[in-house]
């Protein structure tokens, strides 16, 4: 049998690079290498090269290879792990669609449209889903901090538009705190949404779809001692993480459905996973990721392994499934 050459793509143009290289090692260890030769690329500002035999060369744009000793190693997959730009909206995306490289993500539009928080959920507050009030502020415009708590009341939360990890994310309690939450926010993107604050139960649901159709995970429950969700507590341990959550079986199944109705009207491919507030048993959509963390320790390996699956499975039937399309 022959195998595969994967690459696992990580790095990227943002703050959440660091993060990125943990996921892409956590997949260099899942995947199964009696099937695949699995080499991890990073992609910079700077140079895209392939990290092979603890040597690095550079990668050649027109078709996604390399040259070790004059031959020239093409990849037969890539295996998307880069949190934020250029991998979670789209532009990776299409220059794989371009040169025929099948990968492991959604595609183009569709991480286009969920990395922008505001787009995605004013998207699908159109067929129904509850999210909480947002305002929009592209980077120049004026505002102000007055009319925005008088419209969506203290605490909210000011974030930037695109971007996650919670970098660069604040909880507002006061009016005087506005404008520099605002400016802290654009230091990580050019759009900066401010949310209302919804009080209530963290839970985040994974999905994804082969062969074999579409399977979604058992919900994880956050329970963090900081002011919320945040960079800390995502990286560094905050918080309690409980799979499956401590929720009734009918709003457990109830997620689980609205997890599916996203993965669909979104267009997802590959996993996905989306993160809601429960407030009054009435889940809230906080936001959709297409790039979800791939850690030893993050949400969906906890979620496979409640679910009674294997990770390595997981990414096989993915792979195979989203390689034989194409194919």
């Amino acid at each position: 049998m022959i195998k595969k050459n994967i690459a696992v793509v990580w790095g990227g143009y943002s703050s959440e690079k660091e993060v990125s290289e943990r996921s892409a090692q956590g997949i260099y260890e899942y995947l199964d290498k009696t099937l695949y030769n699995v080499v991890k690329v990073c992609i910079d500002h700077d140079a895209w090269w392939a990290e092979f035999n603890e040597v690095a060369y550079s990668i050649n744009k027109n078709d996604f290879s390399f040259i070790v000793e004059g031959q020239a190693t093409k990849f037969d997959f890539a295996y998307v792990i880069i949190h934020g730009t250029p991998g979670e909206d789209g532009p990776l995306q299409g220059y794989f669609d371009m040169i025929g490289m099948p990968y492991s993500s959604s595609g183009l539009l569709t991480c286009a449209l969920t990395f922008s928080k505001f787009t995605c959920n004013n998207f699908l507050k159109g067929f129904g889903f509850k999210v909480a009030n947002s305002i929009l502020i592209r980077k120049n415009e004026l505002y102000n901090p007055q009319e925005i708590v008088e419209r969506l009341n203290l605490p909210l939360f000011v974030k930037p538009n695109v971007g996650g990890s919670s970098v660069a994310t604040t909880k507002v309690k006061e009016v005087q705190e506005v404008r520099d939450a605002i400016v802290e926010a654009f230091t990580e993107a050019d759009e900066v949404i401010v949310e209302s604050f919804i009080d209530g139960t963290e839970v985040t649901c994974g999905a994804y779809k082969t062969q074999n159709g579409k399977t979604i995970l058992p919900l994880t429950e956050v329970v963090t001692h900081n002011e919320f969700f945040d960079y800390k507590a995502k990286y560094e341990g905050q918080v309690e993480e409980i799979t499956p959550a401590r929720l009734s079986q009918d709003l457990t199944e109830y997620i689980q459905h609205l997890t599916s109705e996203i993965y669909d009207l979104v267009g997802a491919k590959g996993i996905i996973r989306a993160d809601y507030i429960i407030c009054n048993n009435e889940p809230f959509l906080l936001e959709v990721n297409t790039v979800p963390g791939m850690t030893k320790t993050s949400f969906i390996p906890q979620q496979v392994e409640a679910a009674n699956l294997e990770m390595t499975d997981v990414l096989t039937e993915i792979i195979e499934y989203e390689y034989n399309k194409l194919k």
